[in-house]
């Protein structure tokens, strides 16, 4: 996402070299989804140009590759995954989460095959599951099962809000768009460890967006003061606003939580001048 189109020249300095251009949205979130490992796994490279873009405590939320959840159910995954994690360890603790997306089709009746994929895991990093069955948020024993066959492995349940996106009909190409792609999910506010993830989707209109994550603020604000650590990640179906909304969000939250650390000043666009 740090290379969207949308942003460049408006918010993100352009052009910028492939090697700085992590580092400049870096100036504006303290996290980022990496959407881009579900398709591919990268060069340790590649990696490696990560780390050098980001400072220590940048959150990188990894996509486990398609291969792991979507094409073999969790089995017979050892070496695809031995080579993802050879190629995230530059990242060290930058390595936040490692995100296991499961497909639709994945159903309650499949939560032996998560338990057994979760004690398989090492340990050194965080896990955090998505589910994407209705059953798992309608259906309170599912729900149970799921929350815990999670506790066993200390992993967490993400939870992708798609409630404001579809509360009304699509106005723009996007949220066309997006109502054919994304997920009709439930709003679920309940987090399982010290690091909760959240997802959520808007509408093309700022306000409208923020008008929708109250819920959020109101939840993060609960637990920054249990002492968890959250992880919030904000989208729009255009994306186009979604470095700004994502410092409003922040600002919100710190306006009711002093002591939670300001994000750093943005990278200039342009040069600077004198007048």
């Amino acid at each position: 996402m740090w290379t969207h189109a949308p942003w460049q020249r408006r918010l993100l300095p352009h052009p910028l070299a492939p090697r700085e251009r992590l580092r400049a949205y870096a100036t504006w979130c303290n996290a980022v989804e990496g959407n881009t490992t579900f398709y591919a796994t990268p060069s340790r490279t590649t990696v490696e140009t990560w780390a050098e873009q980001t400072s220590a405590d940048f959150r990188f939320v990894l996509k486990l590759p398609k291969p792991i959840t979507h094409e073999r159910g969790l089995g017979d995954v050892d070496a695809v995954l031995a080579t993802f994690l050879a190629a995230i360890e530059p990242l060290g603790e930058r390595a936040h989460t490692l995100w296991i997306q499961l497909p639709p089709s994945f159903s309650p009746e499949a939560l032996g095959a998560l338990a057994g994929f979760l004690r398989r895991l090492p340990r050194e990093y965080r896990y955090a599951v998505e589910v994407r069955d209705r059953a798992f948020f309608e259906d309170a024993r599912a729900a149970q099962a799921l929350e815990r066959v999670l506790a066993g492995a200390g992993a967490e349940w993400i939870t992708f809000d798609t409630t404001v996106l579809f509360s009304q009909p699509p106005t723009s190409e996007a949220e066309q768009e997006a109502w054919l792609k994304k997920p009709r999910m439930p709003r679920r506010i309940r987090a399982l460890t010290a690091d909760p993830v959240v997802r959520y989707i808007g509408r093309d209109d700022p306000d409208e967006t923020a008008a929708g994550w109250r819920p959020w603020a109101d939840a993060v604000v609960h637990w920054l003061r249990e002492g968890r650590s959250p992880t919030v990640f904000l989208h729009t179906p255009d994306n186009a606003d979604a470095l700004l909304l994502a410092r409003r969000f922040h600002d919100e939250v710190r306006a009711r939580v002093p002591e939670l650390a300001p994000l750093a000043e943005p990278m200039p666009v342009g040069p600077p001048t004198l007048f």
